[in-house]
Parts: C-alpha cells; structure tokens; sequence
C-alpha cells in the first residue's frame, strides 16, 4: 500500500490554489462516505513518484493528515495542458463493504515459457484494462494472465480469469475476450543463394532495356492518342 503525506488546506481563491502550486504543492479533496468533503494538500514531487507507477488509478492510498491515516482511492487527476504537470487530484474515501467500480490493468506473464510465443506467434491484447466492481477493501491491483505452455491460437477470457468473492466485471452476459495468441502475420522467405541473387540481377536488368522502346509507344491511361495533323493543300502549285 502506498504512504502519502497530505495536510489540511484553508484556499478560499483561485490565487491561494496558485500560491501552493507554485511552491510545489498540489490541491486535492477527499470526499464519498458519511464525512464531509476534506481539503487537502499533498506534495507535487511525491505525487509524480506515485504517478510514474503503473495501476496508480486502481491503488488505495494511505494518506497521512496531520498525523492520522485515512485510505482513499485515487479517482480522476488534473493537469497542466503546457507542463503536464498534476495540478489537482480527487481522492474517494475507502469504505469498508461499499461497492466500487474501478478500471484494472491487465498483467500479462510468463513470456519467455510461452511456446507459442517462442514460435513468431503474437499476442493480440483486446483489453489492456478491465472493469470490476467490487467491495473497496479488495481492489485487486492488477488481472494477471499467465502464458506459461500457452500455444499459438489459445485465447484468454474472462471466465479464465479468478476473482475474489464479491469482485465481479462490469460487463455481463457474455465471456468476453482478453487476449489472444496468434500466429505470425508475415512469415519470412528464405534467402536466396548468392548465385541466384545474382543471375536475377542480371536477368532484369537486361528485360528492362528491351522492354523501355515498348514503353515509348504505349498509350497511357486517359491519354489520347494523337495523330498527325494534315498539312493544307499547297494552292502555290
């Protein structure tokens, strides 16, 4: 679990929220719950620490307030559209029993024991992030798809998958597809002996200087042909 340094803020203006900006401080709230909404503050370099983490959106964060910790859970982030620096951050409280929807990355495992995988295949990712809802206290931090002696066309669904109790995918009614391992795309043609390579060479090289006066007399496409213009009868004769 992720430990952030958060205090109380009193902003009452927009120039108060730049004050903190500018001095590396970043303004956030705390809401959801039976609590009123809380003003925070929390460190912009810390922030960008967690940031750089992957699955940060899908994470309970622990914030220590003033000395006390509240878990929250990281739901939409603001930024600047010059620096694409954060400049506010909305954190909703975790609250045991209550249900959630939350997005979670997709992990995928085991590459190098895939013999698919080892044989050109490839695997075709159809959902990098999934949609679960379910309790805050047992957010799972990633869906991980082991591809230990998977070959190529097996394919990964969402039946396959094991949740917790009480964690179940958003989307109903159908099994739908993860990922899926394929076969190449494009195979590689053998190289040619160097002799041969050479003789091809040659070969066109010479049809191309027979075949260049045909070319010359060719009618291009939409090209009328022209023909040659009658000279007037010589009256002088």
């Amino acid at each position: 679990m992720n430990l952030l340094e958060a205090n109380t803020r009193d902003t009452k203006s927009k120039g108060d929220v730049r004050s903190l900006r500018l001095k590396g401080i970043i303004p956030a709230i705390i809401y959801g719950g039976s609590e009123k909404n809380e003003k925070i503050s929390v460190s912009k370099k810390t922030l960008k620490s967690l940031l750089d983490k992957e699955g940060f959106l899908s994470s309970i964060i622990t914030l220590n307030i003033n000395g006390k910790n509240q878990n929250v859970l990281p739901r939409e982030i603001s930024y600047n559209v010059l620096s694409d620096d954060p400049t506010h951050v909305d954190f909703l409280r975790v609250v045991e029993g209550a249900k959630i929807r939350i997005e979670v990355p997709v992990q995928f495992i085991n590459h190098e024991t895939s013999p698919g995988l080892k044989r050109g295949g490839v695997l075709n990712v159809v959902r990098r992030k999934i949609e679960l809802k379910c309790p805050s206290e047992k957010i799972p931090e990633s869906i991980v798809i082991d591809l230990d002696g998977i070959d190529i066309g097996e394919s990964f669904k969402i039946s396959s998958v094991k949740l917790a109790e009480g964690v179940t995918p958003t989307i109903v009614g159908r099994d739908f597809v993860i990922a899926t391992l394929a076969a190449p795309t494009v195979m590689k043609e053998p190289e040619k002996p160097a002799a041969e390579a050479a003789e091809g060479e040659t070969d066109g090289a010479a049809e191309g200087k027979e075949a260049a006066p045909a070319a010359d007399g060719d009618k291009k496409e939409n090209e009328e042909k022209k023909t040659p213009e009658k000279k007037a009868p010589d009256e002088k004769k």
